[in-house]
């Protein structure tokens, strides 16, 4: 139950940060869903936005080199991007690196989920700066 707290509320400060990192650039406004993974409805981590782009962020913290993201999670904020007409993205910190995204479309599928890595966001992925572009 503690260690279950810890990690709801290590989620919940990663998506604080996030939204604090959009609100600092000039003409970006970003809000954090509360309680977006206990929802009936579909729902993102994050809403962020400026006149010419809105973007829906599914965002995570992590030790590890890998994370997965059930099919139900992505199909979620697929079908929130599309009704909500924003770009459906994934966030991760991992440890010692900056914030990460990655387009949902480029996500790894594998049998039962779909995964990110670093290797691979390192790669392909944008940084906050080149994602606010």
């Amino acid at each position: 139950m503690v260690h279950q707290r810890w990690a709801k509320r290590k989620g919940s400060d990663a998506e604080r940060e996030l939204v604090d990192m959009f609100w600092s650039v000039a003409g970006w406004t970003a809000h954090r869903i509360a309680g977006s993974g206990s929802s009936k409805y579909p729902s993102p981590d994050v809403i962020a936005g400026s006149v010419q782009r809105k973007i829906v962020i599914e965002a995570k913290k992590t030790k590890d080199k890998t994370k997965y993201f059930s099919k139900e999670e992505i199909e979620s904020l697929r079908l929130f991007s599309k009704i909500f007409g924003a770009e459906p993205y994934i966030a991760i910190k991992f440890q010692k690196e900056n914030w990460l995204f990655l387009s949902i479309e480029d996500l790894e599928e594998t049998n039962k989920s779909f995964k990110a890595t670093l290797e691979r966001l390192k790669q392909i992925g944008l940084l906050f700066e080149e994602m606010i572009k």
